[in-house]
C-alpha cells in the first residue's frame, strides 16, 4: 500500500473513531437520577403526539422572542399538559420539567450502536412528554424522531411506576389535514384509505410495543378533529356536498382509531371531533360557518376565531388557545376517570374559571421586544 493510501486509511479510521466517541459522549442534557425519582401516589402520564401536545412554554423549541404559541400572551398561554400539571399535578405525574433530548440524527446513530437515543428532538418539556411539533403517524415507530420506542425505553427503567401508568396517543392530524381537498371530492379515495390504514397500523404498533413490556399501562387513543372547522379555512369547501364528504372521510379515519380500543379494558377512545362540536358546533348543512360562542364563567366568551387573545379558540399560529386547552384538559380528566376508573378529582367549571380569569382578564401583556 502506498504511503498516501495508508495516510488516507488512517485519517478515515481516526475520523470514524472521533465520530464514535462523539456519539458515545453526546449528552442528552438530563440531570442525574431524573428518571429514578421516588414513587408517588400520582398516576404517571406520558404523551405521544404532535404540536397539539408539545408544551407551549418550551423555550428550547420556541425562544422567548417568538411570535408563536401566543405571541405577547405567550407567558399566559398553556397547552393541555401544562394545564393538567397546574390543576392536577398532585394526581397526574407528567414527570419533571427538563431540557432533555438530542438531535434526531444523533439519537438514531446512537441507537444503531446499541446506545440509548433518548428523546428527539431536544426540547424543554415534561419528562414523559414525547410529543413534538410537526410529528405525523410515521414518527410514532420509525425514523429519526420515533417516539414510542424511546418512551418505552424510558418506561423500562421504572417498570413499577408504569404498572399504574397512563399513555395518551394523540396524533394523525399532520398525516390527514393535507388531504382535505381530496376528502371534499371523494371520501372513499384510495389515498384516504391508505392514510387511514397506515395511521391505524402505526398507532396499533405503538400500543402493542407499550403493552409488550408494560401490560397494565392504560392507553387513551385520541381521534382527530375536522380541519374545515379551522377559521383559516372558512372560505373553502362551502357546499353541502363538500361538507358531507369531508365528514364522511373523517368518520372513516376516526372509526379506525376507535376500533383499536375495541373491548380491551386497558384502552379507551377520546372523540375529539364530538368534543369540539359539543362546544363550538360545526358548519351548517350547506357548508357555511355556523359556530357557537363558548361561555366560561360570566366574563369569558370564547369564539371559534384566530388570535392570541385567549378569547379566541385558536392562536395566531393556528394552534389551540388557552381556553380550548383548559376545556380539553377538563374533558380528558373526565374521560380517563370514567374509562379506567382512575382516582382523579374532576375539574369543576368553577375551578376552570378561577384558573382562567386571572390569565385572561388582567392587563394585556406587551408584545416581545416592545
Amino acid at each position: 500500500m502506498k504511503r498516501s493510501a495508508r495516510i488516507a486509511v488512517l485519517a478515515l479510521a481516526l475520523a470514524a473513531a472521533a465520530a464514535l466517541l462523539t456519539l458515545t459522549l453526546w449528552s442528552d442534557g438530563m440531570p442525574p437520577d431524573t428518571p429514578h425519582r421516588p414513587l408517588s401516589k400520582a398516576i404517571p402520564l406520558a404523551v405521544l403526539g404532535d404540536s397539539n401536545s408539545h408544551s407551549y412554554q418550551d423555550h428550547a423549541w420556541f425562544p422567548s422572542d417568538t411570535t408563536e404559541r401566543g405571541g405577547a400572551w405567550r407567558s399566559r398561554t398553556f397547552q393541555w399538559t401544562e394545564v393538567l400539571a397546574r390543576l392536577r399535578g398532585q394526581e397526574l405525574d407528567l414527570g419533571p420539567w427538563v431540557p432533555w433530548g438530542r438531535p434526531g440524527v444523533v439519537a438514531w446513530a446512537r441507537e444503531q450502536l446499541g446506545l440509548r437515543g433518548g428523546r428527539a428532538p431536544k426540547k424543554e418539556d415534561y419528562l414523559y412528554n414525547f410529543a413534538n411539533s410537526g410529528a405525523a403517524c410515521k414518527n410514532l415507530m420509525g425514523g429519526r424522531f420515533r417516539q414510542a420506542p424511546r418512551l418505552v425505553a424510558l418506561m423500562d427503567e421504572e417498570p413499577e411506576r408504569w404498572m399504574r401508568g397512563l399513555v395518551v396517543i394523540r396524533i394523525g392530524l399532520n398525516s390527514w389535514s393535507g388531504l382535505l381537498d381530496l376528502q371534499a371530492r371523494d371520501p372513499s379515495a384510495p389515498e384516504l384509505r391508505a392514510a387511514t390504514a397506515y395511521c391505524a397500523g402505526e398507532i396499533g404498533a405503538a400500543v402493542a410495543l407499550i403493552h409488550a413490556s408494560h401490560p397494565s399501562t392504560r392507553i387513551l387513543l385520541v381521534g382527530i378533529g375536522n380541519e374545515a372547522d379551522d377559521p383559516a379555512n372558512f372560505d373553502r369547501w362551502q357546499s353541502a356536498a363538500e361538507t358531507t364528504n369531508i365528514a364522511a372521510a373523517l368518520d372513516g379515519f376516526n372509526a379506525a382509531i376507535r376500533r383499536l380500543a375495541g373491548s380491551d379494558p386497558r384502552l379507551a377512545y377520546f372523540d375529539d371531533l364530538a368534543w369540539f362540536q359539543a362546544r363550538w358546533g360545526s358548519r351548517s348543512a350547506d357548508g357555511k360557518p355556523d359556530y357557537k360562542t363558548v361561555a366560561i364563567g360570566s366574563t369569558l366568551q370564547v369564539t371559534n376565531t384566530i388570535g392570541d387573545d385567549p378569547r379566541n379558540a385558536l392562536l395566531a399560529d393556528r394552534h389551540t388557545g388557552l381556553a380550548w386547552n383548559a376545556l380539553w384538559a377538563q374533558a380528558l380528566v373526565a374521560r380517563v376517570k370514567d374509562a379506567f376508573g382512575l382516582p382523579l378529582t374532576p375539574i369543576a367549571d368553577e375551578e376552570l374559571v378561577r384558573f382562567l380569569e386571572p390569565l385572561v382578564l388582567s392587563n394585556p401583556p406587551k408584545a416581545p421586544g416592545s
